[in-house]
């Protein structure tokens, strides 16, 4: 493991703030081990991706090298696609090729996200999903589009059937206004032109090659899937056509993520528990009030 003298000197550190920043100094020094190795800056991006993802995402590009390749691993639920679109130009701005890491899940726009990348690494644990914007309601939980539109839709039909039910419904809808249910409409008829958004990030990509793609993306991502948990392995995304590299668990790149990644599995929930965007250079840990530490 690198020293973490390097570049954060301890003689300028006190002992109990040494003590306290630790475990920020332990992931930071796997960060540089990586970049060391691997020849790529590495980030880290753990969190619902929405418009205040983008300041944050900045933090951990401070200093970057377009000349240099970036490697990004990144956790998420999803959020909102427009966000990941953003974060993926962003990226790609600011590196020579972007390599789009998941080491659990990357679901909707985190799918998004990693479609702009020029290579996805995925393993046994990977999985991508379906192409389906997030909505937060006014409880400030999180629900996604095609969840919003089926629980409205079954809530009327059930109404209809017996009108005794409308107390019943208009309660556990409570949390879900007629705004919500159009932007899951809006949402859902945009994910298209999403997907050619976020293909179309990735510069190598000829205009004639993002068009195929989309097509072939089109039913798997956006059509198809019931639920915002469909699963799309590592496997499946090869098969898909997109520019995934499915690496052994064993191989030591892999082992040299994953030692990274259970640093952040070990606050609790990553990407809903606790936000993290992190680099050799950068930390911001934030932690969900119900789920800080003790």
């Amino acid at each position: 493991m690198a020293d973490v003298r390097e570049g954060n000197s301890l003689e300028r550190r006190s002992p109990l703030y040494e003590a306290q920043n630790a475990p920020r100094y332990e992931r930071q020094a796997l960060i540089q081990d990586y970049e060391t190795t691997y020849n790529a800056r590495l980030v880290v991006l753990i969190d619902l991706l929405f418009p205040e993802s983008i300041t944050f995402f900045e933090e951990t590009l401070y200093g970057a090298n377009p000349d240099e390749d970036l490697h990004m691993l990144l956790a998420t639920p999803g959020g909102d696609g427009e966000t990941a679109i953003r974060l993926v130009r962003q990226a790609q701005s600011r590196c020579r090729n972007l390599t789009v890491i998941v080491p659990d899940q990357a679901k909707s726009a985190g799918t998004l996200l990693a479609l702009g990348a020029n290579e996805i690494l995925m393993s046994a644990t990977s999985d991508l999903g379906p192409v389906d914007p997030q909505l937060r309601l006014r409880d400030g939980t999180f629900a996604a589009g095609k969840t919003i539109i089926s629980a409205v839709e079954d809530a009327e039909e059930r109404i209809e059937e017996s009108p005794a039910t409308f107390p019943l419904h208009v309660a556990l809808l409570e949390n879900v206004t007629a705004l919500d249910v159009q932007e899951a409409r809006e949402g859902i008829a945009r994910s298209e032109d999403q997907v050619i958004e976020a293909l179309s990030s990735n510069g190598e990509r000829m205009p004639e090659q993002v068009t195929e793609l989309a097509e072939l993306l089109r039913e798997p991502l956006i059509n198809r899937p019931q639920s915002h948990g469909a699963i799309i392995s590592a496997a499946d995304a090869v098969a898909l056509g997109l520019p995934v590299r499915d690496i052994d668990p064993g191989d030591p790149q892999w082992q040299a993520i994953w030692r990274l990644w259970t640093r952040y599995v070990a606050f609790g929930q990553p990407a809903i528990g606790v936000r993290v965007y992190e680099s050799r250079d950068a930390s911001q840990i934030q932690f969900r009030e119900e789920d800080e530490p003790d």
